[in-house]
């Protein structure tokens, strides 16, 4: 007989999407530098091309008196919502981000104290054994706080986690860079439960790895345009270097991932991966089923917002889950009893996936 085993289970979901969408000609009266030296092409050109090699056309920023802690209660209070539970029963509230709390206009990031303790203290949970922390991991941060909250309820030490991924990326990135027109803001959450079973369900492996000898690619840095006196730092971010790394190392941890859980790609039924660059995950989900011998990727396994949400960082997979488990992207839908993929990569280098069956 089979004894019964503790699973980590999705319960709720939720997200928080900015009404603020912020199209193309929103750039058009940019000064876009390179190296130091204005850039001498057209706007259109340069935004028409932007568009054409990352496939976002629109993206979302938060209204000029939010904070990022502010939409990460948004989508929590939906996810608790959605899963039905009490908060005070929350053992733990993970919040994953990168900046904390910016301000418009200042470029100076707020962390104390942690977002998770303002969320907590906005639920108005007053259950001391309810502890709250941040996670910083890079856009895979949301992935890996639902690897830290599957830690936390296999040991036996929280049975309702609370994992939030929201960023506020427009408070940090530097106009007069091309790659500014990447980011976006958003929020998204999760409640992970703890399930008691034979039969192996919720999450059933993951994998994360850190290369740190090539963290250069994705850093803060001083403004391209060299009259900037303001001393603020931005995001800064080595596309093309990035990319080739992501597509060659990516599709090699998820593999890993695939094979720890034991499951057949071929049942894969979807893959929610962090929408950062549109070509780049079509080549990344390419490589992946190569590496299986397979020379064809499955139609509808990888749902994709970032035409019209942009990237989001540590937002953009749950959000994405949240969608299309209420059938909110047309063609993608997940059953029970579906097995899913959830993978990121991003500054660190992090990379991280998680094998999931609902």
């Amino acid at each position: 007989m089979m004894m019964n085993k503790i699973y980590s289970v999705i319960t709720g979901t939720g997200s928080c999407i900015p009404t603020n969408v912020i199209a193309g000609k929103h750039f058009i009266e940019h000064s876009f530098f390179d190296g130091g030296v204005k850039i001498d092409k057209e706007n259109e050109e340069i935004i028409q091309k932007f568009a054409d090699i990352t496939e976002i056309n629109e993206r979302r920023y938060i209204d000029d008196s939010q904070l990022n802690h502010d939409i990460g209660l948004i989508a929590a209070q939906r996810a608790i919502e959605d899963a039905g539970i009490d908060k005070e029963s929350l053992d733990y509230i993970l919040f994953c981000h990168n900046f904390g709390d910016v301000k418009l206009g200042s470029n100076r990031i707020d962390m104390l104290p942690a977002l998770a303790a303002k969320v907590k203290l906005l639920l108005g949970i007053n259950n001391p054994d309810c502890v709250a922390f941040d996670l910083i991991f890079g856009c895979p941060g949301w992935v890996q706080g639902m690897i830290q909250a599957d830690y936390l309820i296999k040991s036996g030490d929280a049975k309702k986690v609370l994992v939030i991924g929201s960023e506020t990326l427009s408070r940090i990135v530097d106009p007069h860079d091309r790659d500014s027109m990447i980011f976006a803001d958003g929020a998204g959450a999760t409640i992970l439960e703890a399930r008691e079973t034979e039969e192996p369900t919720g999450i059933l492996s993951h994998k994360t790895q850190t290369y740190a000898s090539h963290a250069e690619m994705l850093t803060m840095g001083h403004s391209n345009n060299p009259y900037d006196s303001s001393g603020n730092a931005y995001i800064k971010m080595k596309g093309r270097k990035l990319y080739e790394f992501a597509v060659v190392t990516v599709p090699q941890l998820v593999k890993q991932a695939i094979d720890k859980s034991g499951i057949d790609v071929k049942r894969i039924k979807m893959v929610f991966i962090h929408q950062a660059n549109g070509k780049m995950d079509h080549a990344i989900m390419k490589r992946l089923f190569k590496l299986y011998g397979e020379d064809t990727v499955p139609e509808k396994l990888v749902p994709m917002t970032i035409s019209w949400l942009g990237n989001s960082s540590v937002a953009t997979v749950p959000t994405l889950i949240d969608l299309v488990l209420k059938n909110k992207i047309d063609g993608y839908q997940i059953n029970n009893g579906d097995y899913a993929v959830f993978a990121s990569v991003g500054a660190g280098m992090h990379i991280n996936a998680i094998v999931y069956k609902f």
